[in-house]
């Protein structure tokens, strides 16, 4: 089992930054990628960014590119997000996710490829 604790999240006025953590325990050893994904107000839940963990490629949904970073720290099993240039509709519930596998791409870009999910934090971006 892993468990994910997300923090970080908050209230910030558009063109602001927020930086994401997610907290990683339990079997780490078995992960090969995490993600984050992110969910508006009666919206589904949608894909940000993902990144493997065992060589660090990333990869980016077009909407963050260029202004969302996703790291790790192995040494700390920690994921970061860094979102810089906050837009209003930015706003939405943040997971962080793990899998132990990948399903088929080598970037784990679907709801379905993911194993684990933390219990989310609220990225509210005014306008």
């Amino acid at each position: 089992q892993v468990q994910l604790v997300e923090s970080g999240g908050g209230l910030v006025q558009a063109g602001d930054s927020l930086r994401l953590s997610c907290a990683v325990s339990g079997r780490t050893f078995s992960l090969y990628g995490m993600g984050w994904f992110r969910q508006a107000p009666g919206k589904e839940r949608e894909f940000v960014v993902t990144i493997n963990w065992f060589n660090s490629d990333t990869y980016y949904a077009d909407s963050v590119k260029g202004r969302f970073t996703i790291s790790r720290d192995s040494a700390k099993n920690t994921l970061s997000l860094q979102m810089n240039g906050l837009k209003p509709e930015d706003t939405a519930v943040y997971y962080c996710a793990a899998t132990e596998g990948s399903r088929g791409g080598y970037y784990a870009t679907r709801l379905n490829d993911y194993d684990y999910w933390g219990q989310g934090t609220q990225v509210t971006v005014s306008s």
